[in-house]
């Protein structure tokens, strides 16, 4: 039986069918419609049998239905905070990838105003940003609630209390928890301050002492007037800085029977200069400004033991106090399931350049938890917002490139299967 013969102009409108239906299912791949295109001939009175025209189609089908089922990737980001949910709004409603994001909590935490939270100031509301809200209207972003237990770099999984997930690439972007240093006491008494309810907490605690300050004797009264702040960086400054304002300002007007000019506040810290981290100039002036508003500044000053009612000092001195704030220090928060080997002294993940973990495939770590040695930077980069936020920019942008690179191999593969299919049936 002789099979029908096409001519060129009905060879050309079945093609161009075919690609505009593969077109309407795949809408991503409408920018390679040159490539696919231009595999139509162009010599005069060519003509091709039906069976080669379903082979055609075919090879066409195929190759988009292959690539629609290997192309999405699936990224695991585990942790919502300025690394996380920076990297997963960059890649959102991206053809390409599927994207579960794991957090302990419903929602993301603004940390820089914790202190204004701690001090009344803002209601934590204010700095907390439901997750689902964020992501309503995403086609690729599924948000799970709940605590990672184990990493398995090994079957490219990760065990959680709700359950295990497979990925095809891992961030862990778990930031940062309180550092005490083995210090059990000082844990057991102290104040940390590194999530909204730690906020909350100290917020509470500190009202609770004016109420109880009110009805207290004297001496019982200084005690509980007496705040200390360890810790002279960023969030010990702003602390002091926002509880010595409120004792000129707003706390004289709230509690009149209280004798606000007794209220000692003190920020300890271990090192000669506050802000550490930042230009002489600006620990300067912080100092200054500190000290100007009140606050006693206490420099290469450790703790050595707090009991909950007295603050010994490593030089055997002793602050009576039974409030205090830790922000001395802190530390990554790292997963169970990363080797030893390739986590710093400061319980920071080592990666490269390209945030990837040592040693392990496919995995990233960002922001806080995440530690880049480098010729100009060998303790890592500081652990700020901005810093995260730099580092999600620069891993999205990888996979954006890399989701690019891969879209065009598909279709370079796409189009040399087909062309080479029509010289093979070419008259």
């Amino acid at each position: 039986m002789n099979i029908p013969m096409k001519t060129k102009d009905e060879l050309n409108k079945e093609i161009i069918e075919t690609i505009t239906k593969i077109q309407e299912n795949y809408p991503e791949l409408s920018k390679f419609e040159d490539e696919m295109t231009i595999t139509i001939p162009y010599e005069q009175k060519v003509e091709i049998n039906e069976k080669a025209l379903i082979e055609y189609n075919d090879s066409l089908q195929g190759m988009a239905n292959e690539y629609a089922k290997h192309s999405k990737k699936h990224i695991v980001i585990i942790g919502a905070g300025f690394a996380g949910l920076k990297l997963a709004r960059t890649l959102n409603n991206h053809p390409d990838y599927a994207i579960t994001l794991i957090d302990q909590n419903n929602y993301h935490q603004f940390q820089p105003l914790f202190y204004q939270v701690a001090m009344a100031n803002l209601d934590a509301s204010n700095i907390s940003f439901p997750l689902r809200n964020i992501f309503q209207k995403s086609k690729n972003v599924t948000i799970r609630v709940t605590t990672v237990t184990n990493i398995n770099t090994e079957n490219k999984n990760i065990e959680t209390s709700n359950g295990i997930f497979t990925y095809d690439y891992l961030v862990i972007a778990t930031g940062a928890v309180t550092n005490y240093f083995g210090n059990t006491a000082i844990e057991k008494f102290s104040f940390p301050m590194k999530s909204t309810w730690e906020a909350l907490q100290i917020r509470n605690t500190l009202l609770t002492h004016f109420e109880d300050a009110i009805t207290a004797n004297h001496s019982n009264s200084n005690k509980l007037l007496s705040i200390v702040i360890v810790g002279g960086g960023p969030t010990g400054v702003e602390l002091s800085g926002a509880l010595a304002e409120m004792k000129t300002d707003s706390l004289p007007l709230e509690y009149p029977e209280l004798n606000f000019a007794e209220m000692k506040i003190y920020l300890l810290e271990g090192t000669p200069k506050l802000l550490s981290a930042m230009r002489e100039a600006s620990s300067i002036k912080a100092k200054e400004y500190l000290q100007k508003l009140g606050v006693t500044v206490m420099l290469n000053t450790l703790v050595k033991e707090y009991d909950g009612t007295q603050v010994l000092l490593q030089d055997g001195s002793v602050i009576e106090s039974t409030f205090v704030i830790w922000a001395a220090g802190v530390k990554g928060n790292i997963p169970e399931g990363i080797h030893p080997d390739f986590i710093s002294k400061s319980n920071q993940i080592k990666t490269d350049s390209y945030h990837r973990v040592i040693a392990a495939e496919n995995v990233f770590a960002l922001g806080d938890v995440a530690l880049i040695e480098s010729d100009l930077h060998p303790k890592g980069f500081p652990q700020l917002a901005s810093v995260a936020i730099d580092q999600s920019k620069n891993l999205a942008n990888n996979f954006l490139r890399l989701a690019k690179t891969n879209l065009y191999f598909h279709f370079n593969m796409l189009t040399k299967v087909v062309w080479q299919r029509w010289v093979e049936t070419k008259p």
